[in-house]
């Protein structure tokens, strides 16, 4: 044996060696390995430190239960931390780092928490960090935050791709070893769809570790022969390396493929990871059973294992635990696993159960190999520095003696992984037979089958996956028919509710998070007796394995202490996902540009041929300002720009307006219903104002109404709040309203809108409409619709409308026709001056005018506020009606809408401003409104802004101050009427 590899046996390809890297160190191990099993056979026994007093850790498990080798794989932005070291498979060139040490895993300088580790028990941040309060902020919180975590982000931006993907089938079946095999065989033959899905790259399960013969040939024979024919079966699929992590509602299961993990880098074109949407008519949970150490002082040694995973590492891996393993069992599988050790050339000192008494064949069995059989007895404590030297034996009769041992494995029952069959609200009950808790009533159409059901042999586990497979597609109307099972041999499967070893000395029962014994009694004593809360009390199961070796455990300690029994005591609700998954995987392709893909305007040609400065506005890419040679920055553009619509036309892309078309019988009721306006008597033709409210009373959003017929309006809403209102839109119509008949249609990427303003715009609508067209004042007036041809025969609909104060029309015309109707309107109007204008001149025009927009339709302001009170005191029926009419929501001390200028001229008002008393000092206390919006204006030649101001509609003429501690500003402002241009508004109906 070299190092802790042994000589033969396994399931390795030695023919294939394969180099990585440890913490540095170059080490070797071979095809079939995982990181784990390769560490452990190079001899490498420290793999970790545990999170809250950094003691020395090695390999606990060989699974998804290790709580201990948790560590980052790879470098750069491939860096993935907190990765458990039992699920990485070796592959050349593997990079693995230990994590939460400093400076180093072998000497680490955080150990010293050890030493006041009488302090740091259960509960102790909640009543260390609690006095005096001053502390909290400079010394408490960061750190806490230093402190938090483990491994660590690389902080680039990760190069992998995921993918998100959905299939269906009759019989999904969770894990393929000898039940899920069966299960899928059963139902795969009798024609239905079946989905396969295993968290391992290879099916089998036990089947790849059983000793003994399985129907007259080798279990991993068996394994093969299986496998291939589910292959073979085109209404199978299998997925290999793919953890089923939750189960909702309507057969629905989120599963995790891990694509390329095994792989140093993805190949082209291929995932990382895969996030799959299952769903099923039926599903077989056969996935396998947890082993529970046994709690006992010194049981976090480097060294000390569960006794199935010695065995694992053995027989899948060629890899010895140690040079001289000792078992402490209570149960009879612990015997088999001596035998089977001993049998693959790993020295087994002794077996030591605490039962007093063992079936002669087991015994029998492992005398055979030389191994002591010690019924009766027990280990009072595990002994070492650093790592375990040797055991403390309690035996039966009396008296103590030293064992020395390299290596302890710990087996104290099973566990049966029954989580996916209590996600949807269904509570396990404990069996005293299984001495665990099983499934109970399950969700309809899932049934649990082999060590997840409680079988204890895998005859029981052959036998129960046949049948749940059989049942599963004969619910389904396949002519199912019992397969023929391989024959195998029942062997003794006793055991007994063995949980912990009262003695001096700390016994971990969660590794990780350093949860021991006595904590768990401390909880007990302070009255944290419910497992609830003595979960959140010690943080006993909140770390990455979930509580897997640590929770039953516990709950049994807390059961001892408080005189109940296990049931009584009850058990923590389990919650999807089973294992972690990483978020990158949920989001699938959807991050980045695809997480939010720029969405650009149908003159989004035009913008980019006209040297456009472009924001990003939500999802939209728009033009800001369009620059001219000569103009020193933003401001210039802006203030001409802005004088060229007040003196003679300008033309800009509205297009991302939500645009929502409502037809039938009961349109204008159901739109006087959604608005706190009603539209009942608007005239075809005709457009007017419509103010939303939300349930609560505050103001939705605003937008306009057009009626294009009878039965037919258009209504528009805000650019910010498009998607939300048309949720709200479709919740009244399907949810509030489903009587009215009416029906709704979002078409706002169908409908370029170009608003067309200036004294002089109207000469240029004439010439862009094709001829016959009339859009003079009486053919069109303000707040008029007509529909019309543009640009020789393309519909367009023609709406009088203004967001900037001047003569305005608002042209729709279909997207694909957005850019050659720009063209066309810069080109009717060259000879009058006609310019393109961006968003910020938008800005400044509605905040000369007074429009409310984003910043002051927050979420935060009532109509009421934004003085538009009398809309929300009408009285037809609409959302929000009632509890707009509240009179802490009409109190004018609540703040009303106003506008702003500065005193000092040449000052700059900033939105976010505190508003407050001319005089006095500034704090919450004298806090009387907020700056909503402010801009430049060209019209006036200085800044100006809207605000909310306490009682502001009856404090025009007084002085207040604009305080910005948070950028150093404090400037006097006037209080005057929130439009500041045109307050008739004889220009925008001329």
């Amino acid at each position: 044996m070299t190092g802790h590899r042994l000589p033969t046996g396994g399931l390795i390809d030695r023919t294939r060696p394969l180099g990585f890297r440890f913490d540095g160190r170059s080490m070797r191990g071979y095809a079939g390995d995982t990181l784990a099993s390769a560490l452990l056979a190079s001899g490498t026994r420290l793999v970790g430190r545990s999170f809250k007093y950094h003691r020395p850790r090695g390999l606990f498990a060989a699974g998804p239960d290790e709580p201990n080798a948790l560590v980052e794989i790879g470098t750069g932005p491939r860096r993935d931390p907190n990765t458990k070291a039992t699920l990485v498979e070796l592959y050349e060139g593997l990079e693995a780092t230990s994590q939460n040490r400093w400076p180093s895993l072998g000497f680490d300088l955080m150990a010293v928490n050890g030493l006041f580790s009488k302090l740091f028990v259960a509960g102790f941040y909640y009543k260390t960090f609690k006095w005096p309060s001053a502390f909290w902020e400079k010394l408490y919180e960061p750190a806490i935050r230093r402190a938090a975590g483990l491994g660590r982000l690389s902080g680039e931006p990760d190069p992998d791709a995921y993918e998100t993907a959905t299939a269906h089938a009759d019989l999904l079946v969770v894990g393929a070893g000898p039940a899920g095999l069966m299960a899928a065989l059963a139902a795969g033959r009798a024609g239905a769809r079946v989905i396969l899905a295993e968290s391992g790259p290879r099916l089998g399960g036990a089947l790849l570790e059983e000793t003994g013969p399985v129907g007259g040939r080798a279990a991993v024979e068996v394994a093969a022969a299986l496998e291939a024919e589910l292959a073979s079966l085109p209404n199978v699929r299998i997925l290999r390396r793919t953890t089923v992590f939750g189960a909702y509602d309507g057969g629905a299961f989120g599963a995790l493929e891990k694509v390329s993990d095994h792989l140093a880098a993805p190949p082209p074109g291929a995932p990382r990871q895969r996030a799959w949407t299952l769903r099923a008519k039926r599903a077989v949970i056969a996935a396998g059973a947890t082993e529970r150490p046994i709690v006992l002082p010194g049981n976090d040694l480097p060294g000390v294992m569960l006794a199935g995973a010695i065995r694992t590492y053995a027989l899948r891996h060629a890899a010895a635990a140690g040079r001289a393993v000792t078992l402490f069992t209570a149960h009879d599988a612990g015997w088999r696993a001596a035998r089977d050790l001993a049998a693959a050339g790993v020295e087994v000192k002794a077996v030591i159960d605490p039962r007093p008494s063992v079936a002669a064949v087991l015994r029998q069995g492992v005398e055979a190999w030389g191994i002591g059989a010690l019924a009766g007895s027990r280990v009072r404590r595990a002994l070492g520095r650093g790592r375990i030297e040797a055991i403390e034996v309690e035996r039966d009769g009396g008296g103590t003696t030293v064992v020395p041992t390299d290596a302890l494995g710990l087996s104290g029952g099973w566990q049966p992984n029954i989580q996916l069959g209590t996600h949807l609200g269904h509570r396990p009950v404990w069996s005293e037979e299984h001495a665990a808790f099983l499934a109970g009533d399950l969700p309809p159409g899932l049934r649990m089958a082999g060590a997840a059901a409680g079988a204890r042999t895998l005859a029981a586990a052959l036998d129960g996956g046949a049948r749940a497979g059989t049942e599963a597609a004969a619910d389904l109307g396949f002519a199912a028919t019992l397969p023929e099972l391989p024959k195998t041999e029942d062997e003794p499967a006793a055991l007994a509710a063995f949980w912990h070893v009262a003695a001096d000395g700390k016994a971990f029962v969660d590794l990780q998070h350093d949860v021991t014994a006595d904590d768990v009694a401390l909880a007990a004593r302070e009255g944290y007796v419910s497992v609830e809360h003595l979960k959140r009390y010690t943080t006993l199961g909140m770390a990455t394995d979930q509580g897997r070796t640590a929770n039953l455990n516990g709950l049994a300690i807390l059961a001892g202490l408080t005189g109940r029994s296990i049931p009584e005591t009850g058990i923590t609700t389990w919650r999807p996902p089973v294992e972690p998954v990483a978020i990158a995987a949920l989001a699938g392709p959807h991050r980045g540009k695809d997480f939010r893909p720029t969405r650009l305007l149908p003159t989004h040609p035009v913008s980019v041929e006209l040297g456009a400065e472009m924001v990003e506005i939500g999802p939209w890419l728009r033009p800001a300002w369009f620059p001219r040679p000569g103009e020193a920055d933003w401001l210039a553009s802006v203030i001409r720009e802005v004088t060229a619509v007040r003196t003679a036309a300008g033309v800009t892309d509205m297009s991302t307006l939500g645009k929502i078309e409502v037809f039938g019988a009961d349109a204008a009721l159901f739109l006087s219903r959604l608005h706190a306006n009603s539209v009942m008597k608007l005239a075809v033709g005709r457009c007017t104002y419509g103010l939303m409210l939300r349930e609560d009373g505050f103001v939705l959003d605003d937008g306009t109404i057009a009626r294009i017929g009878p039965e037919h309006f258009v209504m528009t809403c805000s650019t910010a709040h498009a998607a939300k209102v048309w949720e709200h839109v479709e919740f009244c119509r399907q949810v509030l309203w489903p009587e009215l008949d009416v029906a709704v249609q979002s078409v706002s990427e169908q409908w370029a809108q170009l608003a067309l303003a200036g004294p002089r715009s109207r000469e240029i609508l004439a010439r862009v409409a094709d001829p016959g067209t009339d859009v003079s004042n009486e053919a069109l007036p303000f707040a008029g619709f007509r529909p019309a041809t543009v640009l020789t025969g393309v519909p367009a609909r023609l709406f009088r409308l203004s967001f900037s104060g001047e003569r305005a029309y608002e042209i729709a015309v279909p997207a694909r026709q957005g850019a050659a109707l720009m063209r066309a309107i810069l080109a009717a109007g060259r000879d009058v001056g006609i310019v393109p204008y961006g968003l910020e001149s938008v800005g400044a025009m509605r905040i000369e005018k007074g429009h409310p927009a984003g910043g002051e339709l927050n979420g935060q302001t009532t109509a009421h506020m934004l003085n538009l009170g009398g809309f929300a005191e009408r009285t037809h029926d609409c959302v929000g009606r009632v509890l707009a009419n509240r009179p802490a929501l009409k109190d004018p001390a609540r703040g009303r809408l106003v506008g702003l200028k500065p005193v000092d001229r040449a000052a700059r008002v900033r939105a976010g401003a505190h508003l407050v008393p001319a005089a006095g000092p500034v704090g919450a206390e004298t806090d009387q409104g907020w700056v909503t919006s402010a801009h430049y204006s060209p019209t006036l030649g200085h800044w100006i802004a809207l605000g909310i101001l306490a009682h502001g509609d009856t404090r025009h003429g007084e002085v207040v101050r604009a305080a910005d501690p948070l950028r150093g500003s404090e400037i006097a402002v006037e209080v005057v009427a929130p439009c500041f241009v045109d307050p008739e508004g004889s220009r925008a109906r001329g």
